[in-house]
């Protein structure tokens, strides 16, 4: 049975690969999986760019329904994205404050490792992927310290992959779930994801690009082989 691309997600994965965010060819990923494409987020990394990415976050989350009362960016790639997106939000009409956490405390000033808005009421993360799910542990934590309720993890593409665990024999090891998954499960909270692999293997799918055609195959077979 056909189904309809989503056209939010095509138009980000497109203009991910315009940008040179998004590649093809073999990328070694942190779980030493070779992997036929490779994102960046890092590399929206001059204002135009940095504000088109916002703009997806923002009409992702306002498409979800999802209900937050503020954003918080993890060091350290969250914060400019927790940032871009609360101006993004404002200029849609969805003014929200945004925080975000230092890697170390600070002994001097205000002190403490949050910085931005008060934290409290229903917070959403706003990061560029869940790989391990150890950033939002962390982000979960010092949120629920600092008085806030974590209602949501938003993320620019889902990989919809196995995770990977430290077995007890000391290895690392597949599991059969994704890092989103993970999260979704273990702490009840919904992951938004501007795309997912689902979305890019529809747009390679359908690419007029004749070279996406190859890019299209190894990305199914690496789907079939990691995929959850």
């Amino acid at each position: 049975m056909m189904h309809e691309p989503d056209q939010l997600a095509q138009e980000f994965i497109r203009n991910a690969v315009e940008n040179g965010v998004l590649r093809f060819g073999e990328f070694t990923t942190k779980a030493g999986r070779l992997s036929p494409y490779f994102f960046n987020a890092g590399l929206f990394n001059d204002g135009a760019k940095l504000s088109l990415l916002a703009q997806f976050y923002a009409r992702r989350l306002i498409a979800s329904g999802l209900s937050f009362d503020m954003l918080f960016g993890p060091a350290y790639k969250g914060i400019p994205l927790a940032a871009a997106v609360a101006i993004e939000l404002a200029r849609l009409g969805h003014n929200v404050p945004f925080a975000y956490n230092r890697k170390e405390a600070k002994d001097h000033g205000e002190g403490g490792t949050l910085v931005g808005a008060a934290v409290k009421g229903r917070v959403l993360i706003i990061d560029d992927v869940i790989s391990a799910g150890t950033s939002v542990r962390e982000s979960l934590a010092l949120i629920q310290h600092a008085g806030g309720t974590p209602c949501g993890v938003a993320i620019a593409l889902d990989r919809q992959e196995k995770a990977t665990a430290l077995g007890a024999d000391g290895q690392i090891h597949d599991v059969e779930h994704s890092a989103a998954q993970y999260v979704q499960q273990t702490h009840q909270l919904p992951v938004i994801a501007i795309a997912t692999l689902h979305d890019l293997l529809d747009y390679l799918q359908t690419s007029a690009a004749p070279e996406f055609a190859l890019f299209h195959a190894k990305v199914l077979a690496y789907r079939k082989q990691f995929g959850v």
